[in-house]
């Protein structure tokens, strides 16, 4: 498994585990490892069976971001090749971002550039508290472009403008501070933390999860008129006509659970693998 740039792992409750494995390069990836991840993404975001994705890495490092050997070689790039190659980075954030599936980001060690990207798109972030936080990009003469409109929703305009542009590295404590992440934790606790979201997501309806994050994209900075009230009572009416959605109400009136929760749930990172 040495040689993989991330292994999946697929759990009986329908939990993926995708680790990024390139410890010692500190996780940061190139044009291989995004075009695989990128593939990787979209297939489990189109098998039924996966409910829940996790996000983590092996190592030291969560993420260091950029690859050097990879920026050594866009540096002799022309001006097409590294758009064709910015493209190829911004469709992995965007296909994370975008995801049907709930995420979640388990955040071990520190995360640079791009791999604070891969958390600001990622649903949920729970961070452990030896990770720290930079958004380097400027001290290196570029900027952190295709991560932006994941980072900036993440932490804001105000705290974008600091860390964009000062370059400096933050701790745990303000990364959960401005927003990064959503929960930290001591290094041995991260897993029953992670343990307990999946848990709590794994009690949901799958297709109200999806419905949810397209409801959260669609409401986002929009103003609150006509077309807006209009949408968001359609997607109501057709959730509560759906399958998932009488299941859901006659589960509750019966007192029972509803058929998409299992009577086991994962501790951890997932109780079983599936061979």
């Amino acid at each position: 498994m040495a040689n993989k740039p991330f292994i999946t792992e697929l759990f009986e409750e329908g939990v993926a585990l995708v680790t990024l494995n390139r410890p010692e390069l500190h996780n940061a990836f190139d044009d291989d490892l995004i075009a695989k991840l990128t593939r990787e993404l979209k297939a489990l975001d189109a098998n039924p069976g996966v409910r829940v994705v996790i996000l983590g890495a092996n190592g030291k490092s969560f993420s260091a971001g950029a690859d050097l050997n990879w920026m050594k070689r866009t540096a002799g790039y022309t001006r097409e090749q590294n758009l064709k190659d910015a493209i190829a980075l911004a469709d992995l954030m965007r296909t994370l971002n975008d995801l049907s599936k709930p995420t979640v980001a388990r955040v071990h060690g520190p995360a640079f550039g791009g791999g604070v990207g891969l958390i600001a798109c990622c649903d949920i972030a729970i961070a452990a508290r030896p990770a720290s936080f930079a958004l380097s990009e400027v001290r290196l003469g570029i900027i952190p472009s295709v991560i932006s409109p994941y980072v900036v929703a993440a932490i804001g305009e105000r705290y974008a403008h600091r860390y964009f542009l000062t370059g400096e590295r933050f701790d745990c404590a303000e990364a959960y501070r401005i927003g990064l992440v959503h929960d930290i934790c001591e290094a041995p606790d991260l897993d029953e933390k992670i343990g307990t979201i999946v848990s709590h997501l794994l009690a949901c309806s799958p297709r109200a999860l999806g419905a949810a994050k397209q409801l959260i994209a669609r409401v986002a900075k929009s103003p609150v008129d006509d077309a807006l009230v209009r949408d968001t009572a359609e997607r109501i009416a057709a959730i509560r006509a759906s399958a998932e959605g009488k299941e859901g109400l006659a589960a509750f009136l019966e007192k029972r659970a509803p058929a998409w929760i299992k009577t086991e749930k994962p501790k951890g990172k997932g109780a079983k693998a599936r061979k």
